[in-house]
């Protein structure tokens, strides 16, 4: 299996022992299970908390004020929608208008707030721990510029199909169930942590 090559000719070494180490330490998170694909309640906030995002009580009360708004644009999105997908295909205004759901909410960014909803739709949504930096470049409302970095990740993806879909089946064999964009998630963090 060959490395993962993310922007910039960043090469990931075996992705695949690199993925297993992490699952090995931390599949609590990969095991939870969210309140549905089609509802927002605290349940998947505290799921998130358990992934690492830190969402303080505060912040969940703030986010659940939000909860008709999330829970109406969760149902524009297919449960299955992917972005593995054709460009063409991906609900892109859907998905801007489930990020903008979440603006001007106070303390919670793109980290936390993809976190949140990456359980939702976990082929469509990464989690964009590491991308953060990239989204101060951007302009626009907060949902325009999350969805402009989740079509910078679509491109990683693009670039690392066949090595992702045959990693997805090796962790298969080994009971770990997850999408392309969450293993590349795994690895474009255990990346940036110097792994």
């Amino acid at each position: 299996m060959g490395p993962i090559v993310l922007r910039g000719g960043v090469e990931v070494e075996n992705p695949l022992e690199l993925a297993l180490e992490f699952l090995a330490a931390y599949s609590r998170y990969e095991a939870g299970d969210s309140s549905g694909p089609a509802s927002f309640d605290e349940s998947d906030l505290r799921l998130a908390n358990r992934g690492g995002a830190r969402i303080s009580a505060v912040e969940i009360g703030a986010i659940l004020e939000r909860r008709a708004e999330i829970e109406h644009a969760l149902r524009k999105l297919h449960p299955d929608a992917s972005l593995a997908d054709a460009t063409s295909s991906i609900p892109w205004i859907p998905l801007t208008r489930l990020f903008d759901a979440f603006a001007d909410t106070r303390r919670i960014g793109l980290s936390k707030m993809t976190k949140a909803l990456h359980r939702k739709r976990p082929a469509l949504i990464p989690m964009l721990d590491t991308m953060d930096d990239l989204g101060t470049r951007s302009s626009g409302s907060f949902g325009e510029r999350a969805t402009a970095l989740v079509r910078s990740y679509k491109r990683d993806l693009d670039r690392n199909r066949s090595v992702l879909h045959a990693l997805q089946q090796e962790l298969a064999c080994r009971t770990y169930r997850l999408t392309e964009v969450r293993i590349l998630d795994l690895l474009i963090l255990l990346r940036s942590a110097g792994t």
